[in-house]
């Protein structure tokens, strides 16, 4: 299969992985975008894993500040090396982040920031509402309800707001396959007049 310089440049705009990356899964999808995309994830997701041990040493303090001067947030995104948190692809990323937040309001960074008594609370209310559900599917039922619920509160859960085919933990996965380098959002916060 013959893979042309166009499917590569569409495949890397959509994902921002390198170029040689790109041509790789394409060939292995036998040109197929889609299943590209897909092995792309799985590549930067068992990346990601490898690299969570890593120590982090270096980063960026990025803020976004919405038009209106209303809200806005601070992020600290942290990288291994300073090599990549000069990067300007580095600073973009984390303007992104910042933006997300800004215009999101998680209320958590990841999955397990989420206290139990948050949790149990939401389970109370979900749990109400499967009651009258087939006793072998209510746990099933219960646990799709309250991912779905904290969806939008996780910011690693949630959709990116300039490409929601991808979810932000996706987008820090991509990055860390780009840069070759743990990538971690440390903290953030989020500033709104009169809250």
């Amino acid at each position: 299969m013959n893979i042309t310089s166009d499917q590569i440049k569409a495949l890397r705009e959509k994902t921002g992985i390198s170029v040689m990356q790109c041509k790789k899964a394409l060939e292995e999808a036998e040109g197929d975008e889609a299943k590209a995309m897909i092995l792309l994830k799985k590549k930067g997701a068992e990346q990601a894993a490898k690299k969570a041990d890593r120590e982090l040493g270096a980063g960026v303090i990025e803020a976004y500040v919405h038009t209106n001067g209303l809200v806005g947030s601070i992020i600290e995104l942290a990288s291994e090396t300073d090599f990549v948190s000069n990067n300007v692809e580095f600073k973009t990323l984390a303007k992104d982040i910042a933006m997300q937040v800004t215009a999101t309001n998680p209320e958590f960074l990841k999955q397990t920031d989420i206290d139990e008594a948050t949790a149990s609370k939401a389970k109370e209310v979900f749990a109400e509402e499967v009651k009258d559900k087939p006793a072998e599917l209510q746990e099933k039922i219960l646990q799709g309800k309250m991912d779905s619920y904290f969806k939008d509160q996780v910011l690693l859960n949630q959709d990116f707001i300039k490409n929601p085919d991808m979810t932000m933990q996706t987008m820090l996965d991509n990055a860390m396959q780009k840069f070759g380098e743990k990538i971690e959002i440390i903290r953030f916060k989020r500033f709104e007049i009169g809250k």
